[in-house]
């Protein structure tokens, strides 16, 4: 067996233990249950480590709780994984892998574990994507790709994830430079598949929690939300090329329907996970309203589709 097949069936088992359809479909009744006799309201304020760039060992908790794993079972997990990239810019916060880290990982699987009978595992990871680590994990993410940078074999290796089985979230980037950007590395990911936007008709939106058509999606980071609370501005205007007033939901399908790679344009669902504990508006308006109710639709729909 080739040593793509050979990755190809570990993700596939991977999958299958860490979030199966018959678990999982358990685990959404879980939820529900839970949501009816806690609310939303009543999360009370999770607040992950220090922001900036990554240094070496596991990250700074800040509040989050630690929690324990089945010791039988120590790879069931569904595993918040981050993907790591390079950027054609100087890498800083919103234009690097480590936008929204650690803070942002650490408090969405605190409450897929809070809320929710999935077994998740309570470090979340950074994963390079040359890593043949990679493979064990079938949900990454990838946050400030406006500027990413993709060789060849890079390239070679996420297309290889995706079609073996694995999903990509691509979140916060902005305006129509940032769009280029992400673009131009998904067609060197996957040249002969094209984006679609999502309806909001789309059963991902109503998958667990209903997003209806009037509950508009869009989130700024925390600065600007704040900055802008009264006036009903949601956008960030800072970002190269316009185009940043409405949000869009676009996917990548394979050839038999499979949600290969969602994009989330002009909102930052990780902020909303980040800061919510930063201030008790912004939660309710966006936390609570938005970004978790998206991330746990998302992550149910794919691990069950």
């Amino acid at each position: 067996m080739s040593s793509s097949s050979v990755k190809s069936v570990k993700l596939e088992s991977i999958k299958a233990r860490a979030g199966g359809a018959v678990p999982l479909l358990v685990a959404v009744g879980a939820v529900l249950a839970a949501l009816a006799l806690t609310g939303w309201a009543q999360f009370r304020e999770f607040r992950g480590g220090r922001r900036g760039p990554p240094g070496s060992g596991p990250v700074e908790r800040g509040s989050v709780p630690m929690w324990g794993i089945d010791e039988r079972f120590p790879r069931d997990l569904f595993t918040f994984a981050r993907l790591k990239y390079r950027s054609s810019r100087p890498e800083r916060t919103s234009y690097a892998w480590w936008t929204d880290h650690p803070k942002a990982d650490l408090n969405l699987s605190y409450r897929l574990h809070q809320l929710s009978s999935l077994a998740v595992n309570p470090e979340p990871k950074v994963v390079d994507v040359l890593d043949p680590e990679l493979f064990d994990y079938p949900w990454v993410m990838m946050s400030g790709a406006g500027n990413i940078t993709l060789s060849e074999p890079e390239a070679t290796t996420l297309r290889r994830y995706l079609l073996s089985g694995g999903f990509l979230w691509v979140d916060d980037f902005w305006g129509q430079a940032e769009w280029d950007g992400v673009y131009a590395a998904l067609k060197q990911v996957l040249p002969d598949r094209e984006p679609v936007d999502l309806p909001r008709s789309h059963p991902l939106f109503h998958f667990l929690f209903d997003l209806p058509d009037d509950r508009p999606l869009q989130t700024p980071n925390l600065y600007s939300a704040v900055a802008n609370r009264d006036t009903g501005i949601t956008w960030e205007d800072n970002h190269a090329g316009g185009n940043t007033r409405d949000a869009h939901f676009r996917a990548v399908f394979d050839s038999r329907g499979r949600l290969l790679v969602m994009l989330c344009h002009n909102t930052d669902n990780g902020d909303g996970w980040e800061e919510e504990g930063a201030d008790p508006w912004f939660f309710r308006e966006f936390s609570e309203n938005k970004n978790y109710p998206l991330a746990f639709n998302l992550i149910f729909y794919m691990m069950t589709h």
